[in-house]
C-alpha cells in the first residue's frame, strides 16, 4: 500500500512540475511578446513624429513654390490632398498608404523647381528643401527601425512554441511594413 502511495505522489509531483514548466514557458513567452509589441509601437511613434514634421514643412514649401509657379495648381492640390490624407490617417496602414501618396506628390512638386531657375536660387526654397531632405533621411531611418521591430515581433510569435502561446494570448502578426512605392520602382528617365 505504501509503495502505491509513493508512486501516486510521485506522479502528482511530476504532473505539477510539468504544469509549472508549461505555465512558466507561457508567462515568459507572453512577456517577450508584449515587450516586442511595445517596441513596434515605440518605433511606429517615431515614424509618426517624423511624418508629422514633414507634414508641417509642406505648407511652407508649397507657399514658396506657389509664388513662382502659379499655373501648377494641380500639383499644389495633389500635395494638399496627400498631406490631408496623412494627417487624417489614424492607423499605421492608413498612414503608410497616405505617405506613399505624399511621396509622389512631393516628388512632382520638387521636380517643377527645375523649370524655374529663380525658384532654385531662392534662399527660402533652398532652406526648405534642405529641411525636407533632412526630414526624408530621418523618415528613412525610422521606417527601417520600425520594419526591423515588426520583423522581430513577427518572427518571435511565429516560432514554435511561441506560436502556440501567441495564439492562446491573442497576439497576431503585424503586416504593416513600409515598402517602396510603385513609383520608386520605376527607372527615372534622364534627358540631356
Amino acid at each position: 500500500m505504501r509503495r502505491g502511495l509513493w508512486i501516486a505522489m510521485g506522479v502528482i509531483v511530476v504532473i505539477v512540475m510539468a504544469g509549472l514548466l508549461v505555465f512558466g514557458s507561457y508567462v515568459s513567452a507572453k512577456n517577450q511578446m508584449v515587450a516586442l509589441q511595445e517596441n513596434v509601437h515605440e518605433h511606429w511613434s517615431q515614424v509618426d513624429v517624423v511624418l508629422e514634421r514633414r507634414a508641417d514643412l509642406i505648407p511652407n514649401l508649397v507657399a514658396t513654390v506657389k509664388g513662382y509657379a502659379q499655373h501648377e495648381e494641380k500639383i499644389f492640390d495633389d500635395v494638399a490632398n496627400a498631406r490631408a490624407a496623412l494627417l487624417n490617417a489614424h492607423t499605421p496602414a492608413g498612414k503608410i498608404q497616405a505617405n506613399q501618396q505624399l511621396d509622389g506628390a512631393l516628388g512632382r512638386l520638387l521636380a517643377i523647381s527645375e523649370s524655374y531657375p529663380n525658384l532654385k536660387a531662392n534662399q527660402n526654397f533652398l532652406a526648405l528643401q534642405d529641411q525636407l531632405e533632412g526630414t526624408e533621411n530621418r523618415i528613412a531611418v525610422e521606417r527601417h527601425r520600425y520594419n526591423e521591430s515588426v520583423r522581430a515581433y513577427n518572427t518571435y510569435i511565429r516560432q514554435f512554441p511561441n506560436s502556440i502561446w501567441a495564439g492562446v494570448a491573442g497576439f497576431q502578426p503585424d503586416e504593416n511594413y513600409f515598402a517602396a512605392s510603385a513609383a520608386a520602382r520605376q527607372v527615372p528617365q534622364v534627358k540631356f
